[in-house]
């Protein structure tokens, strides 16, 4: 579904990323974890085509789409993105859900239908004229999620989706990101939550240093950390 080769990422002089190499099937659903500050959101930008390497080739079904701005833009229109904080749009919540449908041209009864199916999908039924400015953080990331889901993408990446939310919405949004995997979708996560990673990847990729030092099944990954580093990290965050 998505490739990166021998990606290179630089900020403020600094390299966040060093030459990673990484494949992600289609329908899989592929956890991305690793300490703070080792270039976990970098490489989510990258391969959402927010952000270009500044070496190395971005693949989205065998095409390169690193700088070819045509195919990006096709490639683009086939994912969907959701951010830590999300960025809602001062309108209400319906018209925020809708907005990706409206630019693409769907039909206004089809919108109707989806957008409503959406919020129910997210426990939001009712939040419809609710203006989006209003709504605490946990109710704006469900909204967040259900405006992605409701563009019916191919690939959803997430950049720590529940961070610094209460359990229970949480819960509800991991939910929403299982049964998505579940229906097929391909799934690339960000997270500081290693047993949310265990509990919803089919695959894990460690970065540390900006490296992806290892990529695994979750048994593998937190049973037979491929070195010290690694295990060092496990021990420090997982409670398995």
């Amino acid at each position: 579904m998505i490739e990166a080769r021998g990606v290179w990422a630089r900020r403020g002089g600094a390299e966040i990323l060093k030459d990673v190499f990484l494949k992600v099937s289609k329908g899989e659903t592929l956890a991305i974890i690793g300490p703070t500050g080792s270039g976990k959101t970098t490489l989510i930008r990258i391969l959402d085509l927010l952000d270009p390497p500044d070496k190395g080739l971005v693949f989205f079904e065998g095409v390169d789409v690193t700088e070819d701005d045509k195919a990006k833009f096709e490639a683009r229109r086939r994912m969907a993105m959701v951010f830590q904080k999300p960025s809602m749009f001062n309108v209400s919540v319906e018209k925020n859900v809708s907005y990706g449908l409206k630019i693409r041209g769907v039909s206004s009864s089809t919108i109707q239908d989806r957008v409503r199916a959406a919020l129910r999908d997210v426990g939001l039924i009712g939040y419809e004229n609710r203006r989006a400015f209003s709504l605490s953080g946990g109710e704006a990331q469900r909204v967040a999620l259900a405006r992605a889901l409701v563009t019916e993408p191919e690939l959803l990446l997430l950049d720590e989706a529940t961070a610094n939310l209460d359990p229970r919405t949480a819960e509800t949004i991991e939910d929403m990101i299982r049964k998505a995997g579940e229906g097929g979708l391909t799934v690339v996560m960000a997270t500081h939550d290693l047993d949310q990673a265990r509990r919803l990847a089919n695959r894990i990729g460690v970065v540390i240093g900006g490296e992806l030092v290892q990529l695994g099944a979750p048994e593998e990954v937190f049973e037979s950390p491929r070195s010290e580093e690694v295990a060092r990290f496990i021990r420090a965050r997982s409670c398995w």
